[in-house]
């Protein structure tokens, strides 16, 4: 009876083992990187995405959504790009039908920049720049889950802006900032009014300082209530992180996303035509001190950063950005790098450009590409699995879940190609679904995300032919 008591209790631990490691794990809440993994699957929770075209909701909006959405399981951020490149930051409830879609929002005065990164979350921190190509100067945010700020740092200089989002990783957050190369820097040490302390201890002078705004607030209101004017975070002193280094200056060009492995990071930089400034290279720095490891040429800048996955580093690179009067003299190639010492393991030439990170998933690297195909190729050789062919250029990158790969093209189809084979599982046009009723060009650039089951996508109609205004956020699923 012993015996067969152990030999079930064995059994049982063998069944428990095995459904642990086939079973997707738990969502954290974090999305500590672009696409949230380093393998850029778009995936937050690792689950199914939807099987139907069915628009579960839809959030319209007047801004054009240019970035990719990002998510900590209770909220959908991204920003909004409004009239005169002004810009906000929604939170946005992933409910079927929430009391309110939008939980909060932070615009102008607060964000005085354009935004077009997107979010990096650890914990209850939301880490996100501002600025783009037309504009000089930017700053790093952190915000709260509930859209309170928490510090910021200021970059001055020419062509100094934040386009990738950032990266946080063993406590630290990296991230490029154009001509200024890029960061590491310390979030738990924070400088307030000269004063380097503790992030505790800053937060803490930050929470008295708007005590006494409200106390003054609620004495001018005795005085004159017609006249007195509630206090805005805006007034407040920022506390900024510490920079543990920062590399490239006026060298690098860095607007694309950063990749961490360990103590590794992965640098994309590019070279400006127009400025004549700038490197194409992917550069391996040492996290702890942000010295160079390793440096590898590219063909045409790598717009959509490095992915990592295994013992290799994936990059897609192309000769035009993301404009659409460019697409037709665009080309591309896409490198497997290897970690350890940055030599070229394989590399595949593209028709079209590159333009988003290549997703890693099972052996495959599936990409998408502005000659509207979206490719799988074998991780280990560079050889072709399969090619899909959209129909319509593609700025954004897949999504992945076991079954599926969902992207979207400029025209604002949706597509969910079977991973197997790469054939058409579904598709969906925005623009003409009754219930998302778009404008005639709406258009997806950001890279859609997987939650829950559900697949979440936001349009833009920055480059319109028929000037419509009629953008949206979009939800696909079941339930």
């Amino acid at each position: 009876m012993l015996f067969m008591k152990t030999r079930l209790d064995h059994l049982l631990l063998t069944l428990v083992l095995a459904l642990m490691a086939i079973a997707p794990p738990a969502f954290a809440g974090d999305w500590p990187t672009y696409r949230g993994n380093s393998a850029r699957t778009g995936n937050a929770d690792g689950g199914a995405g939807p099987g139907a075209p069915k628009v579960l909701w839809v959030h319209h909006a007047k801004d054009h959504f240019v970035g990719s959405p990002a998510t900590d399981g209770k909220a959908i951020y991204l920003a909004g790009l409004g009239a005169f490149n002004t810009s906000s930051l929604y939170a946005l409830s992933p409910d079927a039908t929430p009391a309110k879609r939008v939980l909060w929002a932070k615009s102008p005065p607060i964000i005085k920049l354009p935004i077009v990164s997107s979010v990096a979350i650890a914990g209850d921190d939301l880490i996100f720049g501002d600025g783009m190509h037309q504009t000089d100067g930017a700053v790093l945010r952190c915000l709260s889950s509930a859209g309170t700020s928490v510090w910021q740092l200021t970059i001055p200089g020419e062509l100094v802006h934040i386009e990738g989002a950032a990266t946080i990783s063993g406590g630290k957050v990296f991230f490029g900032a154009g001509h200024a190369g890029i960061f590491c820097l310390d979030p738990n040490v924070l400088t307030i009014d000269g004063k380097e302390m503790p992030r505790a201890a800053a937060l803490a002078n930050v929470a008295e300082q708007w005590k006494k705004l409200q106390a003054k607030y609620e004495e001018e209101k005795k005085k004159d209530p017609d006249f007195a004017i509630p206090p805005s975070e805006d007034a407040l002193n920022k506390p900024s992180p510490k920079i543990v280094w920062q590399k490239g200056k006026g060298e690098w060009h860095v607007d694309a996303p950063v990749a961490v492995d360990g103590d590794r990071v992965l640098v994309s930089t590019a070279y400006l035509d127009k400025e004549q400034k700038g490197k194409r290279a992917l550069i391996c720095l040492k996290a702890s001190d942000g010295s160079v490891q390793w440096e590898v040429p590219l063909p045409s800048n790598p717009w959509g950063g490095a992915t990592i996955a295994g013992d290799k580093a994936y990059v897609g690179c192309s000769t035009v950005g993301m404009y659409l009067s460019f697409i037709d003299k665009a080309k591309g190639e896409v490198l497997a790098i290897n970690l350890a010492d940055g030599s070229i393991a394989w590399k595949k030439p593209v028709k079209g450009g590159v333009l988003s990170p290549i997703a890693v998933q099972d052996n495959l690297a599936i990409f998408t590409a502005t000659d509207g195909k979206v490719r799988a190729f074998d991780t280990a050789t560079g050889s072709s699995k399969w090619l899909y062919d959209g129909g319509a250029p593609f700025f954004a990158a897949p999504a992945l879940s076991k079954d599926f790969a969902y992207t979207a093209d400029i025209k604002g189809v949706v597509h969910a190609i079977n991973i197997t084979g790469g054939t058409s599982a579904w598709k969906l046009d925005l623009a003409a679904d009754p219930t998302v009723k778009l404008s005639k060009d709406g258009k997806v650039y950001g890279s859609p995300l997987i939650l829950a089951g559900r697949l979440y996508l936001a349009t833009c109609n920055i480059e319109s032919s028929d000037g419509g205004q009629q953008m949206a956020v979009v939800c696909i699923g079941e339930k």
